[in-house]
């Protein structure tokens, strides 16, 4: 009997040993990885980026070879330190710092450990890398920028970090991820899709061929060409023009929403973010807190709007009802309200309606405007609503919904956002700064250059969007189907041709551009800064929006100088160049080019300043850059003029 229950046990062991065999070869098949088996070598197989061109077809991004030196910490035997040190041009310090760093993301998987080699460092070091265990070299691309403008635009690609690879688990350590811009925001059209070869190992840890005769192999799948919006002459025009300076300039076409130019200043070459130095560049970039060149002004700068935001006052009035394009309202030299008073430039005594307030930009007529709105309710505190309603129809305050990496809500106020300093109820006096773009309201240019785009198109506007084609793709929808304002389209005209008479005999009739009809509008936004715990008012800034022709609109722009003074000064000659520039092709007013050329703020970012300020060869604050600094931009200039001829 106990021999046959000794039999039974043996029998009933071997088959539980068999069926957990069964099981775990047949059932729980799934549940093993190649990536998890210490036997077997993982070499990646890195895609080509796609290119990049812009919407004439020129190529502004391509790629260039690159050699990485990757490490697998446990396979790591002795070696000569210091001459591998030499070989990768570095110290040991580093030597160590980049082992134990490999060391401690894993010490069986590769990662990098010496990142884009030279093609002449390569050359040397594979004729050793045999010397080497547990180093091996490995072939990827980095991005060859054809061009040193548009940094903003194209943005980068850098090393992945932590956060990225646990977002995303195909990125690896030491894999390459878009940064900013069209890199960032197209990063997984433009990288492709990474290959794998599996490479069986021996009990030495000898590669001794492909594991099971490359079956599970796959190949890189190259990343698709991108075809981009902006007009890379425009925009090296823009960026030439805002030397200097410091702001932000957006141009859209009205008709598809598209990006023709993005312009923040300052810039840089984004060559320099190329390679092994990219490190360095980059924090050198991003420790600059003065000028910032890494905060891109265009998306990202919220400013007040000041008297482009006058326009959208007037076309809610005129939705609204509580006014019409006739009627006038006198404005002597200012408004006043209560104790206080809101100077103007206008004469004592003078009449304007709709078209001759915006010709004139006169505060009197749009304080009066603003107050109709929020009081015909008889509640100012639901009259704010339906003029914050009408102003985020126009995509004020508000995220565009767009393709561009960043970007700012701005602020658009409300009765819910007024609530914390009016509990109870207000009047339209108190918000009266609104009613000439101050205040609590504060805009983006890529919203200001939005708004001008509906105006232009008379109620309606296409998402802002930076790309224009995709290999073997379809745009979404969302770039392709118009969003109609609160605005009825008739109301359109009136305004419209207060803008077109700001060109012909108001605050902007000395930038007129022969043979095109423009439609703009100034403006000039106070600046202050709190300087040693004291509110200091500093230079004013320029604004300047801007759509033409005034029918059948080609472009629509709006630019943003800080400290540029008042809006005709800088931001209306970089506005007037640039539609003359699309529209022609080629320049006509050259003095109004030289005049930009010649003249810096970079004195007034220097140092702030209060009191009267200095003047220069008769113009106020301003910096004559030395000679040779214009020649250079001459330079330049005269290198973007080619294309013209």
């Amino acid at each position: 009997m106990r021999q046959l229950l000794l039999f039974i046990s043996i029998i009933a062991v071997g088959i539980l040993f068999l069926s957990r065999l069964f099981y775990l070869q047949v059932y729980d098949s799934n549940n093993y990885s190649l990536f998890e088996d210490n036997a077997i070598r993982k070499v990646y197989d890195y895609p080509k980026r796609g290119f990049v061109y812009d919407r004439n077809g020129q190529l502004l991004v391509a790629n260039q070879p690159s050699y990485d030196v990757m490490i697998i910490p446990r396979e790591v035997k002795p070696l000569d330190t210091l001459e591998f040190c030499s070989l990768l041009k570095i110290d040991k310090a580093t030597f160590v710092k980049k082992y134990n760093r490999a060391r401690h993301y894993s010490p069986r998987l590769p990662s990098v450990f010496v990142s884009h080699l030279s093609k002449e460092d390569y050359a040397v070091l594979q004729e050793k890398m045999r010397k080497y265990e547990g180093f091996y070299i490995q072939k990827r691309s980095l991005r060859n920028y054809e061009t040193t403008i548009g940094a903003n635009v194209l943005g980068d690609i850098g090393e992945v970090n932590n956060a990225n690879i646990r977002r995303d688990p195909y990125y690896k350590m030491g894999d390459l991820i878009g940064k900013q811009g069209i890199e960032a925001s197209y990063e997984k059209t433009l990288r492709g899709e990474k290959g794998i070869k599996f490479i069986q190992k021996d009990r030495f840890n000898r590669n001794i061929g492909p594991y099971k005769d490359g079956k599970f192999d796959t190949i890189p799948v190259q990343g698709k060409d991108i075809t981009i919006t902006i007009d890379a002459e425009l925009q090296a025009y823009g960026e030439l023009l805002m030397k200097n300076k410091r702001g932000g300039v957006i141009a859209i076409e009205p008709s598809t929403g598209e990006i023709l130019a993005m312009v923040a200043a300052p810039t840089y070459d984004p060559n320099i973010l190329v390679g092994r130095a990219r490190s360095k560049n980059f924090t050198k970039l991003y420790n600059d807190s003065i000028a910032k060149p890494l905060f891109n002004r265009s998306l990202q700068g919220v400013y007040e709007p000041g008297s482009p935001f006058k326009l959208m006052n007037a076309l809610i009035a005129l939705q609204e009802g509580v006014l019409t394009p006739e009627e006038t309202v006198t404005c002597y030299a200012g408004y006043k309200y209560g104790n206080r008073f809101m100077k103007c430039h206008c004469n004592r005594g003078t009449r304007n309606n709709m078209v001759t307030g915006i010709q004139r930009s006169c505060n009197a007529y749009f304080a009066t405007t603003y107050r109709k709105i929020l009081d015909k309710t008889g509640s100012a505190s639901q009259g704010i609503d339906t003029w914050s309603n009408h102003a985020q129809s126009f995509g004020l305050g508000q995220f565009l919904n767009n393709d561009l990496y960043v970007g700012q809500k701005g602020r658009i106020p409300d009765r819910d956002y007024y609530k914390s300093i009016y509990p109870s109820t207000f009047y339209s006096t108190y918000t009266i700064s609104n009613a000439i773009g101050q205040g609590e309201v504060a805009t983006t240019p890529i919203q200001l250059a939005n708004m001008a785009a509906a105006i232009a198109n008379r109620g309606h506007y296409y998402t802002p969007h930076i790309i224009k084609h995709i290999e073997g793709e379809t745009l979404p929808e969302q770039f392709t189907k118009p969003k109609y304002t609160s605005i009825n389209k008739e109301h359109f005209e009136p305004v419209i041709e207060g803008m077109y008479q700001v060109y012909k005999k108001g605050t902007a009739s000395s930038l007129q551009v022969k043979d095109i009809d423009i439609c703009g509008k100034t403006g000039t936004v106070e600046n202050f800064a709190i300087i040693d715990s004291v509110k200091t008012q500093l230079t004013d800034h320029s604004i300047f929006v801007a759509f033409a022709p005034k029918d059948n609109p080609k472009i629509a722009i709006a630019v943003f100088v800080e400290n540029g003074y008042w809006g005709s000064r800088f931001a209306g000659k970089v506005a007037s160049l640039m539609i003359e520039k699309h529209i022609k092709g080629y320049i006509t007013r050259r003095d109004l080019e030289e005049w930009l050329l010649k003249h810096s703020l970079e004195n007034e970012y220097a140092k702030p300043y209060s009191g009267e300020p200095f003047k220069i060869n008769g113009y106020t604050s301003l910096q004559i850059v030395e000679e040779q600094e214009y020649y250079r931009l001459k330079k330049e200039l005269n290198r973007i003029k080619k294309t013209e001829n």
